[in-house]
């Protein structure tokens, strides 16, 4: 079993490391680039997804009402474990819109509801509630109430209403992340490990995958809105 705890402010240092861990662990699954292990880009994109979140947490102490909230399950057998996370961003100027930035659960805790029960205490709050996923996710997001609203790159658009907020949310500008003196380093240290047409063609291979995922979402979207036309 579970239990729930809503934050406001930043976690505690020994919760916040196990979030951070659970990105980096399945950033496959939850990053709009979601590389596999094989491709060489992979450790610098996992560097930039935790550095993205850490950067969210840390600015949970900011004063601004449109910074991020946690939503953290926790083990009732030992509650200083975290099962499973949920980030997101209340939008302005509309209290009952939201964005999920990014939520993962443990694998060994897969399947028990968790996800379900953090975005469901998650639209209890704004009900407006809105996300992104790669097409592969699309039924599991449906499973829990989300529909289908647009093909955004290589994610498709869902929302808990059929239509998007028009509410605005602070969204991380990764730029400088990947522009910082660590991202260089990174991307020295995997071009004198690999080689610079390794790299290159790591590069290509990634591209390749955004546009094959864009074309998934693409034709996905059109698959779910001709069908609820059809209705």
């Amino acid at each position: 079993m579970f239990t729930l705890v809503h934050l406001d402010n930043p976690p505690p240092e020994s919760l916040k490391s196990q979030v951070l861990q659970m990105v980096v662990d399945y950033f496959s699954d939850i990053s709009p680039v979601s590389l596999t292990p094989s491709n060489p880009l992979f450790q610098l994109y996992q560097y930039v997804i935790g550095y993205e979140v850490h950067l969210y947490l840390q600015a949970m102490d900011a004063a601004q009402e449109t910074r991020a909230r946690l939503i953290l399950a926790l083990d009732d057998a030992d509650p200083s474990q975290v099962l499973g996370f949920a980030l997101y961003l209340p939008a302005k100027d509309d209290p009952q819109a939201c964005t999920l930035v990014y939520t993962a659960v443990q694998a060994s805790h897969r399947r028990h509801g968790i996800a379900r029960a953090m975005l469901q205490h998650m639209s209890a709050r704004h009900p407006h509630a809105e996300l992104a996923c790669a097409a592969g996710k699309v039924p599991m997001f449906e499973a829990m109430g989300f529909q289908v609203l647009a093909a955004r790159g290589p994610q498709v658009l869902m929302n808990a209403w059929n239509h998007a907020s028009d509410g605005l949310v602070a969204v991380q500008d990764l730029a400088p992340i990947f522009q910082s003196k660590e991202v260089r380093q990174i991307h020295a240290y995997l071009v004198q490990q690999h080689g610079k047409k390794a790299m290159g063609d790591a590069e290509k291979k990634r591209d390749r995958l955004l546009d094959q995922m864009a074309g998934q979402a693409k034709a996905l979207v059109e698959n779910r809105l001709g069908a609820r036309r059809l209705h």
